[in-house]
């Protein structure tokens, strides 16, 4: 059997495929582990190159293996499907990791480290409890609408509705209908509460970091947005320009060209849903602020003055995406640009 020097290693919960090559590209391993083997497997064998799909537990995995001495590259699943020779089992993903690792123009995604999945982590959290949120406020007002009780729209209007719900005196609300919206209003007090402290801590792992911190100094983004650019790109260099950053979020035009006819559409929304949200968001409350003080940054001002609000929205948050992969390759600081 010829020395491995690549493997494709397909990962589960608990059963693991590796499919390995020698240097001639001929398989030389086919097996399956356990959970408890794949640590004593890899530690026995030379180190090599292992590619891995970029799923659930793929990052722990490639730190395990790179701590033996293995270069581990992870790998998009969508760009691994196309490897995929017939039909769909553990070892023939494993035999497409394989082979497609080895192709010079594969995309990696970069390895996080554990404080950067802490620090997305944090934003996962924070979107589960906003939807909760946003679910007991509704849950609340449906109810108690039942009862010919309404109040203005946003948090105004709630904090109305949980004075009546607490307010015992009132006979506008059967016995029973009050407890019920009784537990309600606590759970709707303790997310809001776990809302508060989730965002703390983001704005905490915003400012530590020096690349956090410089990030923010960019108009359109606040620390929530430098908080999940600094957790989601571990390595600006794995993209060759700012575009590249740009287009793996989904903020470049759908393209349909064929014959030499160039078509452009409207954006991908193909990338990182998340940061797209956050850029385009960003984006808008610049714009709004433009609008209300007369902005000086004549890129914009040309902008707003033949593109409609939404379509130079998006149009700022690519400009600030590619600003941000500049900032974090060549380390400078935000340059507000002059007038001419």
């Amino acid at each position: 059997m010829g020395t491995v020097t690549t493997i494709g290693l397909d990962l589960a919960k608990n059963v693991f495929q590796v499919h390995g090559v020698d240097a001639d590209g001929a398989a030389v391993l086919r097996q399956r582990l356990t959970r408890g083997r794949m640590l004593k497997f890899f530690a026995k064998l030379p180190p090599c190159l292992i590619g891995i799909e970029a799923c659930a537990s793929s990052h722990f995995w490639a730190r395990q293996l790179m701590a033996l001495g293995h270069d581990v590259k992870l790998m998009p699943a969508q760009y691994v499907k196309p490897y995929v020779k017939r039909g769909k089992n553990d070892a023939a993903d494993a035999e497409a990791i394989c082979e497609a690792v080895t192709r010079p123009t594969m995309r990696f995604v970069g390895i996080k480290s554990p404080e950067q999945q802490s620090a997305m982590m944090l934003h996962r959290v924070r979107l589960i409890l906003n939807r909760q949120r946003t679910q007991l406020s509704n849950a609340l007002r449906a109810h108690i609408a039942e009862f010919g009780i309404v109040a203005p729209i946003g948090r105004n209007g709630i904090d109305q509705l949980l004075d009546i719900v607490a307010d015992t005196e009132d006979a506008r609300l059967p016995t029973d209908v009050r407890t019920c919206l009784d537990m309600l209003a606590a759970q709707l007090r303790i997310v809001k509460e776990q809302i508060l402290e989730n965002d703390r801590r983001i704005m905490a792992s915003a400012r530590e970091t020096e690349i956090g911190r410089r990030l923010m100094e960019i108009p359109g983004v606040g620390p929530l947005l430098a908080s999940a650019i600094v957790a989601t790109v571990p390595d600006p260099s794995i993209f060759r320009s700012g575009r590249d950053l740009a287009a793996w979020i989904g903020l470049v035009p759908r393209q349909n060209s064929s014959g030499g006819k160039e078509r452009l559409g409207g954006i991908t929304k193909a990338g990182h849903r998340y940061l797209r949200q956050m850029l385009i968001v960003g984006a808008v409350a610049v714009i709004r602020f433009a609008e209300r003080h007369k902005s000086k940054r004549p890129w914009l001002v040309q902008l707003l003055a033949r593109k409609k609000v939404k379509v130079a929205a998006v149009a700022l948050a690519n400009k600030n995406a590619r600003m941000i992969w500049a900032m974090m390759s060549n380390g400078e600081r935000y340059r507000e640009p002059q007038i001419a």
